[in-house]
């Protein structure tokens, strides 16, 4: 459900503080943990440190992403993979082929090198 129009959009005055006065070139990256601030026109250029829960990721803000919350591209959880037994095997076949063909690309370039 959205906010009400009335109310308006909902920005972190802490935020906004932050942002006053400073051009957008100038400043380096302003951290926050308002994840559900939206993001206003005029934060457009700036590099945010958007925290996930463990560290900031930087966020910079393009004219794209305005009425987006900042919360959106900093995500919180870490996808590590699918799969188990047989997708490690994939994985070991897949090192296995990339080692045979490093191994003759070296012997191909040292033949070159003898002639």
């Amino acid at each position: 459900m959205t906010r009400s129009l009335h109310k308006g959009p909902y920005i972190d005055p802490k935020l906004i503080k932050k942002i006053d006065g400073k051009k957008a070139s100038t400043s380096g990256v302003i951290k926050t943990w308002a994840r559900a601030s939206q993001i206003a026109p005029e934060m457009v250029g700036f590099t945010f440190g958007v925290h996930n829960g463990k560290d900031h990721i930087e966020v910079l803000v393009t004219e794209d992403m305005v009425g987006h919350r900042l919360g959106e591209f900093s995500p919180t959880k870490k996808f590590v993979r699918h799969g188990g037994k047989m997708q490690k095997e994939l994985e070991q076949k897949k090192k296995e082929a990339e080692i045979t063909a490093a191994k003759a690309a070296k012997t191909a370039a040292t033949d070159t090198k003898k002639k």
